[in-house]
């Protein structure tokens, strides 16, 4: 019985230190942070970094991502020393996910619209009959131009009278004009901008205009011309052209407001059959998530559901990388309302990738040409912050992987402590390139070694404060005393 309570203290005392103590218990002393395949980057080193910079806070939030970036550089220099190539089309594919991404969306939504093309007969019918109409017309202008000076009443009614007997004067020329009447609106109309577009309106709706416009243009069948039309700009004369003379503008436009239309009820269907609802605790999840990005790029917990899958926190981690670096830092101040949003729209993205991926939608010659350059780029100037190219390497290594890969790390470990130092800018490793290098890799970040760092690192910082604080001697003033205890060597 005595033993069982021993064991029982044992545990008891175990838990009052916590988890981490717990752990640290059971392992072996941890003098490593973290481990890239065969590469360590040691408890001193990160310590020494750490340590002696002012800049980075000594907490282990910060040297965890720290490590994580070591790891992620040291992969890559690991790379570029066994020769890979990094710039093959599968590697830049899964780099450059945001931008093929986008580019798929875009053939995607290229086929949806091509998808409205419409029959001869259903355009005949749009024309007849549909919600959109094409006007022309000649205006004689009552009101004064913009900018011009306002006449008094007199001269505003000899103005009117004469624009109301000029449009009077035309009216049967251009109701005989046919195609025609473009070129007496050019040569008439006192409306700058359809003069120059033979009196066109270009594609409109009802209620787009003027009441007395609209209520006389919008009984004209095709072909027909009004009579003198009087509205708070002047007299105007309306025709309708027929079909035949507009029908490639008009398929145009109409397919236009078609693609605009379709894309917004194609993203409301999504909503509707998917049943796109984020969960109740969402928005904690996310706010969570973006306080520990490492964390979340691994985590299986939902924030929105639909029918026949989900958007998870590690999903919503991908997304954020490939987004604007604002939206990360905007989340944690946004509303419950506003994340929930922003949630489905991530998960209307996901869920239209997978379509377009179940279409087959493949990207064109130009996409991935797109796709290497932006790669390439991206490439050169991880390689001229490491200086560190396959000419170098074979310089300093020559045939012999051990030692370019000695060299390629001296490398890394070089820019990280001039980064320390403050002699140059940390530029992370894009997140998909460095989910490319870390999917194939032996690697890991030991939260032991990390708090080791951050200890040692804060010794490290006090001993150097203490040395810049302590008092220094000052020579007295005059020549160096006499030294009267020497005395003469025995002869």
């Amino acid at each position: 019985m005595r033993r069982v309570s021993l064991v029982l203290l044992a545990l008891t005392s175990l838990t009052l230190f916590g988890c981490d103590a717990l752990r640290d218990a059971f392992s072996p002393r941890a003098d490593v942070v973290a481990r890239a395949n065969d590469q360590t980057l040691t408890v001193d080193r990160l310590a020494g970094w750490a340590g002696e910079s002012k800049q980075v806070p000594l907490d282990p939030l910060t040297l965890s991502r720290v490590s994580r970036y070591w790891v992620e550089y040291t992969l890559f220099a690991e790379a570029l020393a066994d020769g890979k190539n990094l710039r093959d089309s599968a590697t830049a594919a899964a780099a450059m996910w945001p931008v093929v991404s986008r580019l798929k969306w875009q053939r995607f939504h290229d086929r949806i619209v091509t998808g409205h093309d419409l029959t001869p007969q259903q355009l005949d019918s749009a024309y007849q009959s549909g919600p959109y109409r094409v006007f022309q017309h000649i205006l004689f202008r009552v009101m004064p131009a913009q900018g011009a000076k306002a006449t008094d009443g007199n001269a505003l009614i000899r103005l009117d009278a004469q624009k109301h007997s000029q449009a009077d004067q035309l009216l049967p020329q251009a109701r005989t004009a046919g195609a025609r009447f473009a070129q007496l609106a050019s040569r008439y109309s006192e409306d700058p901008g359809s003069k120059v577009a033979g009196g066109s309106l270009g594609l409109s709706t009802r209620g787009q205009f003027v009441g007395e416009f609209d209520d006389a243009a919008w009984q004209l069948a095709p072909g027909a011309v009004s009579g003198v039309v009087k509205s708070q700009f002047g007299y105007h004369i309306i025709r309708r052209p027929p079909l035949a003379e507009v029908r490639d503008s008009f398929r145009l436009g109409l397919q236009e407001r078609m693609s605009q239309h379709g894309d917004s009820l194609y993203v409301d269907s999504l909503v509707i059959k998917r049943k796109i609802e984020p969960v109740s605790r969402a928005p904690a999840y996310a706010k969570a998530a973006v306080q520990d990005m490492d964390a979340a790029r691994s985590s299986n917990r939902v924030l929105v559901k639909y029918r026949g899958g989900s958007l998870k926190v590690r999903d919503f981690a991908r997304w954020l990388n490939a987004l604007d670096p604002q939206i990360l830092s905007a989340l944690p101040q946004a509303n419950d309302e506003q994340i929930n949003q922003f949630l489905k729209s991530l998960a209307q993205q996901q869920l239209m990738l997978q379509q377009a991926d179940s279409a087959k939608v493949t990207l064109t010659a130009e996409d991935w040409q797109r796709v290497r350059d932006e790669h390439d780029s991206t490439m050169v100037q991880i390689t001229t912050l490491l200086n560190l190219s396959a000419g170098v390497l074979h310089d300093s290594g020559g045939p012999s992987p051990e030692k370019r890969i000695n060299f390629a790390m001296g490398r890394v470990n070089e820019y990280f402590d001039r980064v320390f130092h403050g002699r140059a800018r940390f530029y992370p490793l894009p997140a998909f390139l460095a989910d490319t290098l870390l999917a194939d890799a032996r690697w890991n970040v030991d939260a032991a070694g990390v708090r080791r760092a951050v200890e040692r690192g804060q010794e490290i910082r006090a001993d150097s404060a203490q040395a810049s604080n302590a008092p220094r001697m000052t020579p007295a003033p005059g020549p160096a005393p006499i030294d009267t205890t020497k005395r003469q060597a025995p002869r």
